[in-house]
């Protein structure tokens, strides 16, 4: 490597450059002050002008000190893996601010409901849990032949969607119930608030609670499913879809950094920013099911207690799950002189009507197949049930403000 000092300081500086600037919004969340006035004290200015020199040169050093580039792209995709979370911390700050600017009333209480989920105990015993249970699914012997990759991913994509609506659904039938049992609701509504910002903020800002958890568990889940391979290099875990995506990012961040030692540096960072974007096509179909659940529980919060709503989104779970299955085993030619299974059918079909079809977020059969799905098609599907999943939730709310209007809060 010939690489002048100063051009590696240069690549280093690009580099370094992205980390400081994904971490000044959460940082500046640390400041009691506006961000206006924050960024324009000069004393932080010079701090954060320090602080990107000495990253900056630090990189520098470590870069031109690792020489091979192999070992470059290894800890450029950690690089990648900071940089992917700092984002996470971006969204735990701006989100809120952003839905306060678009909606001020409704987005308060958003906002009072994302901040008291996030400080239970409890969000972050069910994040730590379900990172162990991710990891532990690693050595896990699923007796596949071969799939073992295959079924442990669709198994942490479950495992994301279980705790993270989990959570959502004990906050909101706990949080909304013991407000308006409470009468503290009253104290909300009496001021130029209405029911149905006070609703909806509440909704919203659970929701953005239970996809917090989902962007942490999505972390911990691409650094699993990397691990993996290097654990049980038996299996063919040959990932099609994030690498597809991969191969096409690398380039343009490699692009941006000069020298061969920064490229590849970067080449490591596109790598992980290619398979976590890959992974996250995957939450966010998942998601939607914690979306319409959530919808669901909310809006009988409003009229029953934590247990009995509990139990009745469960039975939502489960047949939502079910009915498809029902429809597909009775829909056949050979069952058409049976009158037991007609009735079986017309039961499976009702209930498939009327509730949510939550195995059009099941991550399995876009996972276990023969024929590997290209990221377009894939985006194209996931766009879809997304806007299934939102017009499923618009019912449920509309139907949990009907259920609300004529709450007695006194």
């Amino acid at each position: 490597m010939t690489t002048s000092l100063l051009n590696l300081f240069l690549a280093a500086l690009v580099l370094a450059i992205f980390q400081v600037l994904a971490a000044v919004p959460w940082v500046s969340a640390l400041d009691n002050r506006p961000f206006r006035k924050w960024i324009s004290d000069t004393t932080i200015l010079s701090y954060l002008g320090g602080g990107l020199l000495a990253l900056a040169a630090g990189l520098a050093w470590y870069i031109r000190s690792i020489g091979d580039l192999s070992e470059l792209e290894r800890f450029g995709r950690y690089y990648g893996a900071i940089f992917h979370l700092q984002l996470v911390f971006n969204f735990i700050v701006l989100a809120p601010r952003c839905l306060l600017l678009v909606w001020p009333k409704g987005g308060a209480v958003a906002i009072a409901a994302y901040r008291e989920a996030l400080r239970q105990p409890m969000f972050w015993l069910i994040v730590g849990l379900a990172s162990v249970l991710i990891f532990a699914s690693m050595v896990v012997p699923y007796f596949t032949l071969g799939d073992d990759y295959k079924l442990m991913k669709q198994v942490g994509f479950d495992v994301v969607m279980l705790f993270s609506g989990l959570f959502g659904l004990m906050t909101a039938s706990i949080s909304v119930n013991d407000e308006i049992e409470g009468r503290t609701a009253i104290t909300v509504i009496s001021k130029p608030v209405s029911r149905r910002q006070f609703f909806i903020g509440k909704y919203l800002g659970i929701l953005l609670a239970c996809f917090t958890m989902t962007l942490l568990l999505g972390w911990m889940l691409t650094w699993a499913l990397h691990i993996k391979p290097r654990f049980d290099p038996l299996d063919d875990v040959f990932d099609p879809m994030p690498f597809e995506v991969a191969r096409w990012l690398s380039p343009k961040v490699d692009s941006v950094v000069p020298t061969v030692e920064g490229s590849a540096w970067a080449r490591g960072m596109g790598m992980w920013l290619g398979e976590t974007t890959a992974h996250h096509l995957g939450l966010f179909r998942i998601f939607g099911q914690v979306m319409i659940m959530l919808a669901i529980c909310t809006a009988l919060a409003t009229r029953l207690q934590f247990v009995v709503n509990l139990v009745l989104c469960l039975g939502v779970f489960l047949i939502g799950n079910l009915s498809p299955i029902m429809v597909h085993v009775t829909d056949k030619p050979e069952n058409e002189g049976n009158p037991a299974l007609q009735l079986v059918r017309f039961i499976a079909q009702l209930f498939n009507a009327i509730f949510p079809s939550l195995d059009a977020f099941d991550m399995g059969p876009a996972i276990i197949r023969d024929t590997p799905l290209s990221t377009i098609s894939f985006f194209g599907f996931v766009a879809t049930v997304l806007l299934y999943a939102l017009i499923y939730t618009a019912i449920s709310i509309l139907a949990g403000l009907l259920l609300f209007e004529d709450r007695d809060l006194a």
